[in-house]
């Protein structure tokens, strides 16, 4: 592959911040150079060209990475499951498809990563189902929506709305909030004498904020479309309900919508969790079409 044995490693939490130095040398590549050498790569496998691409962005495996800290795992390891992710999204990325090198593999080197963590961590009583997984890894991104940010255990009022929002059980939440107690201030310095610099310093590398940005705004384009169409999925009564409940920005309540439909609360809100439940597979089958273009290994 892209001469794996010549990237840099990270070499343990003391080494990481040699390791970032190391990275921030390797050149961003412009949109046509990116598309010659994965054409070069893909079609006459110049390890050369391969090299290049990976190198180009192991600084957005190491931003990614840095998203994964909280899970009492060396940070180095993280970053070096999220470069074999780069490597197998090189080995597969299709440039005549029309999008950038960090639009694919940002789906690769996330898979890579929670493969590892997943692997790494004990669910034990805790589930593996889609809906705790997705708690596993959005559950710190909940939090600080609702500025839950101190230590210890949330609310009551807090945990309720984040069990909505996420689809899964207060207990659920609870447990979970435990497990991930130990989370690792982004604050801490880089190495202890204090003169690197705080992790945080480096998640805004300006020289990687096009990318992210490009990748940003793909992904929630990607989530407006699938839930439109997934509304389409709906009757006409339960979108007026589903969208009144779930999309306004002031929920009409549920004596309001019973009194319009003639139908008691209970029916209303039976309505609106099949709706619920509609949208939210129809949105992941969406998501999973436009998310992993081309992810059939290469025969």
């Amino acid at each position: 592959m892209a001469r794996a044995a010549s990237l840099p490693i990270p070499a343990g939490e003391a080494g990481l911040s040699r390791y970032l130095d190391e990275i921030r040398r390797f050149p961003m590549l412009e949109p046509q150079q990116e598309y010659m050498f994965a054409k070069s790569w893909r079609e006459h496998g110049d390890r050369e060209a391969a090299h290049k691409l990976v190198t180009s962005h192991l600084r957005l495996v190491a931003k990614l990475a840095m998203g994964y800290r909280g899970y009492g795992l060396p940070i180095s390891e993280v970053i070096s499951e999220g470069n074999v992710g780069l490597m197998q999204a090189v080995k597969r990325f299709e440039p005549e498809k029309g999008f950038r090198l960090a639009t694919y593999a940002m789906w690769w080197i996330k898979a890579s990563i929670q493969e590892y963590i997943l692997r790494s961590w004990s669910l034990v009583k805790m589930g593996t189902t889609a809906n705790q997984k997705k708690l596993f890894f959005n559950l710190r991104k909940a939090k600080s929506k609702i500025s839950a940010l101190e230590e210890g255990d949330l609310r009551p009022d807090q945990v309720q709305i984040i069990a909505k929002r996420l689809g899964v059980t207060e207990q659920d939440v609870v447990d979970m909030n435990r497990r991930l107690g130990g989370d690792v201030s982004l604050n801490a310095p880089l190495r202890e004498d204090g003169d690197s610099g705080e992790w945080q310093d480096w998640l805004v590398d300006d020289s990687a904020s096009q990318e992210s940005r490009m990748v940003a705004s793909e992904e929630a384009d990607n989530r407006r479309k699938a839930l439109g169409q997934a509304l389409d999925v709906l009757n006409e009564r339960e979108r007026r309900i589903f969208e009144a409940r779930r999309l306004a920005d002031d929920p009409v309540t549920l004596e309001e919508l019973a009194a319009e439909f003639g139908v008691s609360r209970e029916r209303v809100r039976q309505i609106e969790v099949r709706a619920f439940e509609k949208v939210q597979k129809a949105v992941k089958n969406r998501l999973a079409e436009i998310e992993s273009p081309a992810m059939a290994p290469a025969a």
